[in-house]
């Protein structure tokens, strides 16, 4: 498949992931179709109607609703690689209802989305966008793998829908995929799992918990001190290419970690920012002990219990695989923050 123009389908088309996809894709030559939830979601869509505009005749627009039976298959005709990106990735403290806020749309929709892919005779390959959090609950867990280290042989076997349950949707997402890839032999699934994903925005109006969790860091919700959470990273950029080449590669299989093998803690993050812009006052100098935050921890959502299993824990990360078999080179870590926070910048000075 290497070089050879596709005809692709990307779920999820208007999100943080999703719209960096789509434009490597277009960029790549390959004919796309993407969905979005609703094309009068003007700021969502904005940034692919200029990415139409940009490559006249290569991409085209789809609504598509994660919960309803069918809404993927006007557009997945004809193509031969679908994407599955969409799924809400919200932290923890923007979920009130785990069921309905992220297990439905992510368990249901896959399942949607593959019922689709079983109707479409032309599609070879699934491109399942999953998360290091279908890997391991809690980094409590990762402390009790071979060697401390993170690696695709494990599965989630902690969470659940009231314990942690965003990893707890993609784990049950992932392996009802699993399931029906496994179940015959047309197409062959892919899973790409990403850590916390960073990196310039295109549009304005996510609503990834990623995005959230620095704008917290940025907004100076920290500026006290950096509670001592660190944080498994990848580009957005090279994310979008892992997946490119789990299409593309014919020898691409089973899971994939894509993250950087060294966690990135919130002190490094507003380091590493201040190096840059020394004068922003809202990022945090300090890194907080840990005695405050066990004690102010639940008054911002955040349980004893999660604190005790993420509060100071730091693990490797195996990623060789998705080096070796999918080409990804990581971008510094410096880098992707600095772009992050100079987009995020922007993005402010445009909307006052």
């Amino acid at each position: 498949m290497i070089g050879a123009r596709m005809d692709v389908l990307v779920t999820g088309g208007s999100g943080f992931v999703g719209c960096h996809l789509v434009k490597r894709l277009l960029e790549r030559g390959h004919r796309v179709r993407a969905t979005v939830r609703s094309a009068a979601d003007t700021p969502k869509m904005t940034p692919l109607e200029t990415l139409q505009e940009r490559f006249p005749g290569q991409l085209d627009l789809f609504e598509a609703d994660l919960l309803a039976e069918g809404s993927f298959d006007q557009a997945m005709k004809g193509c031969e690689v679908v994407f599955h990106v969409a799924s809400p990735f919200l932290m923890p403290e923007k979920i009130k209802d785990g069921q309905r806020d992220v297990v439905e749309p992510a368990l249901v929709g896959t399942r949607n989305v593959v019922g689709s892919v079983e109707r479409t005779p032309g599609v070879r390959r699934f491109v399942f966008t999953s998360t290091v959090g279908a890997v391991f609950g809690d980094y409590a867990d990762v402390l009790e793998m071979e060697g401390q280290v993170l690696r695709e042989s494990y599965c989630n076997t902690t969470s659940t829908v009231e314990n942690n349950p965003y990893h707890y949707a993609k784990t049950v997402a992932e392996q009802a995929a699993w399931e029906a890839a496994e179940a015959q032999d047309r197409w062959r699934m892919v899973a790409v799992n990403a850590g916390l994903v960073l990196g310039p925005s295109l549009t304005p109006a996510s609503q990834s918990g990623s995005l959230f969790l620095l704008d917290e860091l940025f907004k100076g919700y920290f500026c006290y001190g950096a509670p001592d959470f660190s944080f498994t990273t990848v580009d957005v950029r090279d994310l979008a290419d892992a997946h490119i080449a789990a299409a593309e590669r014919p020898d691409a299989q089973g899971r994939y970690i894509v993250a950087a093998e060294r966690m990135t803690s919130f002190h490094e993050m507003a380091r590493v920012i201040r190096a840059r812009h020394p004068r922003d006052l809202r990022l945090p100098r300090t890194r907080l002990p840990h005695w405050p935050v066990r004690l102010l921890g639940p008054a911002f959502g955040l349980s004893q219990d999660y604190i005790r299993k993420h509060l100071g824990i730091r693990f490797a990360v195996d990623n060789s695989r998705s080096v070796s078999e999918l080409g990804v080179s990581y971008r510094p870590v410096e880098d992707t923050l600095l772009d992050h926070y100079d987009a995020w910048r922007a993005q402010r000075k445009r909307a006052r």
